[in-house]
This record gives structure tokens, C-alpha cells and sequence, in this order.
């Protein structure tokens, strides 16, 4: 027992300086993610683009390949971006198999866990080669062989380092550029009705005439601008007869007009409403109707007298452009007696 422990402790006094690196950026990038003082510090994005893009291909060459003559240091370097590049997403993919999901926290557990046991792995594979056979990088040595660059060395292998660095640089640098340029998503506008409790559904379907009902409107910008909504109410008593919607009647119940500044999609946590308010109504006509719900954007002029028919005039046109998603529209079937 005794000699094994000692056997480990020599294997570990000696850390190779370039595995101990990973380790510590490792740890670093995981205190500047976790660590709310410091996760808005922009030194997490140029911490975390190499922890991602090399440390977990690089600790992967680390334990295929302990010789110091098993790669030479360009292939070491282009085999890292390489596989960090397949293994990260083959990582989120079984990540979004397993309860937790692909989000940030667990994303940067199971790198952080697969980086440092490839490092441990790696030194553990080295320890068991001669002293003289094992790859440790020599940073004196390899800034000191960067200023003889040039003059080291043929032409074609000079080119070709010289392209492949170039290669590198410009594959981070556009990952740079994506991840620092704001990234637009699709524009839309949530919009949506609820039942009196709050939830799709016990929409108010069965009235009496006069009797009060309750609706919940919700609107959520997504266009990545200001915009000013109006909504329109309307009760429509309406049938599809050879291929075509025919209006019978057609009543102005109310308009709203809201402004709203955009909100970004979240797709993490809780979804939380932007705007939503209660909307009551009556209605004094019996018969079958559809209310709908109509929205526009920017400015739009509603009709100026509330509950005439408007059937037969140019409104009707709000109503077939809704059905035909032409404007964004939403309609509940209720029946008054």
C-alpha cells in the first residue's frame, strides 16, 4: 500500500506544466461562469472560447498520443480545434437525452469533468514512459523556435504552417465575431386569449343576452423594435358556403391600443408574460357568433361607431384576411340566448 502511494505521488509531483495549464483554465472558466461577480466580466468570453474550442481536444491528444514523438506540435495543435470542435456537440447531444438538458450549467459540468480526467488520464499514460520519451511542452523553447521561425526548416513546411495558423486564427476569429455581433432571431409577436382563470381553456362559450364575460388578451413583442398594437374586437355571425366566407352580420365591439418595447425570447426557465389584461364584455344580440380578436401593427384606425353592423362594407375585408392569415387573428365560437 505504502509503495503505490508513493508510486502516485511521484506520478503527480511532476505535473507536466501544459496539463496543469488546462486544469486551471478549466477552473477558471468554471469560476467565471458560476460566480454572479464575475460572470458579466467580458474576460469569461476569451476564457471560455478556448476552453471550449481546444483544452477538451487537446486533452483528448493528450492521452492517445504521450510520446514526444508521437505528433509534432502543428498537428497538435490542428488535431485540438479538431476534435474540440466534434466533441463538444456530440457532448450537448447526450446532454439533451438526460433530464438536465442543454443549458449552460450542465454543459460546463460534464466539459470541466471530461477535461480534467483526460488531463489526469494523460499524465498517468506519460509517467509510464521513460523521462526522456515523454511529450512536455517547453514554452521557453517554443517562444525562442517562434522567433527562428523563418529561417528553420524547407519552404513547403514554412507554407504550410504559415496556412494552417492562418486557418485558425480565421476559424476563431468568426467565432468571435458571431458570439460578440448581436444576433437577430425571428420576428414575431406572441398573441393569444385565455380563460377568466388564466389558462386555455372555460372560454366563455355559452351566454345569456347581457350576461357578463371574461376573456384574458396577451400580447409579447418579438420584433425587436417598438411597435404600437391595436386590437379590435368584432362579433361575426358568419358561414363558408361554396368555397368562399360569407358575412352576415358584422358588429364593432371595441378597440385597445397598447405600445410595448420588444422583449427577447426565453427559451430557459419560466415563461412570464409581457402584457396581458382582462377584457369583459356583453352581448345583446342572441344567436350563434364567433368574437374575434384582431391585431395590427403600427397604426391603424378602427371603426367609429360601436355595435352597427358592418356587414356588406369594406370591414368585412379585416375578417377574410384574419381567416386567411393575412392579420394576426384569434376567435372564440359562443352561443347567445
Amino acid at each position: 500500500m505504502g509503495m503505490k502511494m508513493r508510486e502516485m505521488f511521484r506520478m503527480f509531483k511532476d505535473f507536466p506544466k501544459d496539463l496543469a495549464l488546462v486544469i486551471f483554465l478549466t477552473l477558471l472558466c468554471i469560476a467565471f461562469v458560476l460566480i454572479p461577480s464575475l460572470s458579466e466580466m467580458p474576460v469569461r468570453i476569451i476564457i471560455g472560447l478556448p476552453f471550449v474550442l481546444f483544452i477538451p481536444g487537446y486533452s483528448l491528444i493528450a492521452v492517445l498520443f504521450p510520446g514526444k514523438n508521437d505528433l509534432d506540435g502543428i498537428e497538435r495543435i490542428a488535431l485540438s480545434f479538431g476534435l474540440s470542435i466534434a466533441i463538444v456537440p456530440l457532448l450537448g447531444l447526450i446532454l439533451n437525452y438526460t433530464p438536465f438538458g442543454i443549458r449552460s450549467s450542465p454543459i460546463l459540468a460534464v466539459l470541466s469533468i471530461f477535461v480534467i480526467l483526460l488531463a489526469i488520464c494523460a499524465q498517468i499514460r506519460r509517467s509510464k514512459l521513460p523521462k526522456e520519451n515523454r511529450f512536455v511542452v517547453e514554452f521557453a523553447r517554443f517562444f525562442k523556435g517562434m522567433k527562428e521561425f523563418g529561417s528553420t526548416g524547407s519552404r513547403i513546411d514554412r507554407i504550410l504552417s504559415i496556412v494552417l495558423i492562418l486557418s485558425i486564427i480565421l476559424a476563431i476569429s468568426a467565432i468571435v465575431y458571431v458570439i460578440i455581433t448581436p444576433k437577430q432571431g425571428e420576428k414575431f409577436t406572441e398573441f393569444y386569449i385565455l380563460g377568466p382563470g388564466g389558462k386555455a381553456s372555460d372560454y366563455p362559450t355559452n351566454l345569456l343576452v347581457g350576461e357578463n364575460a371574461t376573456v384574458i388578451m396577451g400580447i409579447a413583442n418579438h420584433e425587436y423594435r417598438i411597435i404600437n398594437y391595436t386590437v379590435e374586437i368584432w362579433l361575426v355571425n358568419s358561414s363558408y358556403e361554396d368555397n368562399k366566407t360569407r358575412i352576415h352580420q358584422m358588429y364593432f365591439m371595441d378597440s385597445l391600443n397598447i405600445t410595448l418595447d420588444y422583449t427577447d425570447t426565453n427559451i430557459e426557465g419560466n415563461w412570464t408574460p409581457q402584457w396581458e389584461k382582462p377584457y369583459t364584455f356583453t352581448i345583446d344580440k342572441p344567436g350563434a357568433f364567433k368574437i374575434w380578436f384582431l391585431l395590427f401593427k403600427d397604426s391603424v384606425i378602427p371603426p367609429d361607431e360601436k355595435m352597427r353592423d358592418y356587414a356588406g362594407t369594406d370591414a368585412e375585408k379585416r375578417i377574410i384576411d384574419a381567416i386567411a392569415g393575412d392579420i394576426q387573428g384569434l376567435n372564440l365560437n359562443i352561443v347567445v340566448v
